[in-house]
């Protein structure tokens, strides 16, 4: 990932970016916030932004935003006391990072946002099939359609693609579509020029430029407008684009990688996504199986995550016990990849004796996994009275439960609720809490505020989580 670090390059903070160079990051850095946004405009992208808390860090959102260049902002200050932290939050900042550093707080941020070591990792034969077939067409300059549920590992079969093909050693730049309100997809992805709109005091490169050479991966491209596809129709057609204001063409060398969890050709016939530009994207098309048409890479992924997260957090990688590798087996993971991950690492951290057993291993709603194996036809062999139970009175027990927890409570408090208890269960990760929310980053962000100004305590990112974009995950 890209990071630009913003403020005095003092001996704590030049430690905060050895450790974020040592997790992978490539670190630009500025002294001030005018300097990060020209940088910026001039198409020096970056993936987040670590500004000093002392900085005017809303001015700096402002100036981003009136130029429509989207970028996450966290601060970082020295001895600095809560309210600050909350002051600098409360400015735009997503995340504070106090400084001495910790190691395991930077790569936390630093995979909250970006991940971009997530092997691919197959032993079942439908997936190894899909490999294949990306091993055939990779080092091809065909546009490529990756498809598939929430949680597959789209992200992670586009980054493969790029890694395996001719342009490996040019800029790899990702769009979430989704993420970017209609009116900064635009200038995101083309940039402007100066003068185009109100606060646009200069040039701004866009996607298609930052990635030239390279390969560009458009996230989630059935999110986008019907203005911007037919724009984007005539970028890949004539591999040049137009910069918003602008009068001169740019010409492009990129290749187009775009991924999308909705049936696209049902969007066709419903008119809110364009035939032609369908075909241009459909060249050849990925279509990543949910896990639960692979059940060969439970076992190995569920292995991968542990030690990944015992890696991370300091922790001895316990194996899983045998009634826990049957409970995993078991389940259909709906969250698909990205699930079995979250629930690798809360298992990680829960684990209390040699092995990781069914208890360690939670849902989102803080259950055993074992609770629900049963519900799916998996027998874990863990004598627990709620297996005892038939299917309908395990449903009505967990109905009982849920219905004299909100009794008496306010929609909106419902809501609260709910929100927080799903972000504690992800460990504060805001991405992953969207996800499994069904709700976009921004309005969760927006709900947090909202919670935060009513006095109400938010959890925090904890140490060794792991994020990716809306859409990213283990392809396996």
């Amino acid at each position: 990932m890209r990071l630009l670090v913003v403020g005095r390059l003092s001996g704590q903070l030049a430690s905060a970016v050895k450790m974020a160079m040592a997790h992978g990051a490539k670190v630009n850095h500025v002294e001030r916030c005018d300097q990060a946004t020209d940088l910026l405009r001039r198409g020096q992208g970056a993936d987040l932004l670590m500004v000093d808390y002392k900085l005017d860090i809303a001015s700096l959102i402002g100036a981003n935003e009136a130029e429509r260049i989207s970028v996450p902002v966290v601060a970082f200050g020295i001895d600095a006391d809560a309210r600050e932290a909350a002051a600098a939050i409360k400015a735009g900042a997503k995340e504070f990072i106090p400084l001495p550093p910790e190691a395991d707080l930077i790569a936390a941020v630093l995979s909250a946002v970006a991940d971009d070591e997530k092997p691919m990792i197959s032993a079942d034969p439908s997936m190894k099939h899909v490999i294949q077939l990306a091993d055939q067409v990779a080092r091809s300059e065909a546009s490529i359609l990756v498809t598939g549920e929430s949680g597959v590992g789209k992200e992670v079969m586009a980054r493969y693609l790029h890694e395996n093909s001719r342009r490996k050693d040019k800029p790899f730049i990702s769009v979430n579509c989704a993420a970017i309100p209609d009116n900064l997809l635009e200038s995101e992805l083309f940039g402007h020029e100066k003068g185009a709109f109100t606060g646009a005091v200069a040039r701004r490169i866009g996607k298609f430029e930052e990635a030239d050479g390279g390969t560009l991966l458009l996230d989630e491209i059935s999110e986008m407008d019907a203005r911007l596809q037919a724009k984007l129709l005539r970028a890949i057609q004539e591999r040049v684009i137009d910069r918003v204001g602008g009068t001169k063409p740019v010409k492009v060398d990129i290749r187009i990688i775009a991924t999308s969890n909705r049936d696209l050709a049902r969007a066709v016939s419903e008119g809110t996504f364009r035939e032609d530009l369908l075909y241009r994207l459909n060249v050849v098309n990925l279509r990543l199986p949910s896990l639960r048409e692979r059940p060969g890479d439970i076992a190995v992924l569920a292995d991968h995550f542990v030690k990944k997260y015992a890696a991370a957090n300091g922790v001895a990688a316990r194996p899983l016990s045998p009634a826990a590798r049957q409970a995993v087996t078991a389940h259909r993971w709906p969250g698909n990849v990205r699930e079995l991950e979250n629930a690798m690492h809360r298992a990680v951290l829960l684990a209390t004796g040699a092995e990781i057993d069914v208890e360690a291993i939670r849902l989102p709603d803080g259950r055993p996994l074992a609770l629900d194996a049963g519900a799916h036809g998996g027998s874990v062999g863990v004598a627990s009275p709620a297996l005892d139970a038939g299917p309908a009175a395990r449903a009505a027990q967990a109905a009982d439960a849920v219905t004299r927890s909100f009794v008496g409570q306010t929609v909106a408090a419902m809501e609260k609720t709910l929100i927080l208890d799903t972000l504690t269960h992800c460990l504060g990760n805001r991405t992953h809490a969207a996800n499994i929310l069904g709700i976009s980053i921004r309005t969760l962000r927006n709900k947090l505020n909202e919670y935060a100004d009513e006095g109400a305590s938010i959890p925090a990112p904890q140490s060794g989580v792991s994020g990716g974009t809306p859409g990213a995950g283990y392809a396996a």
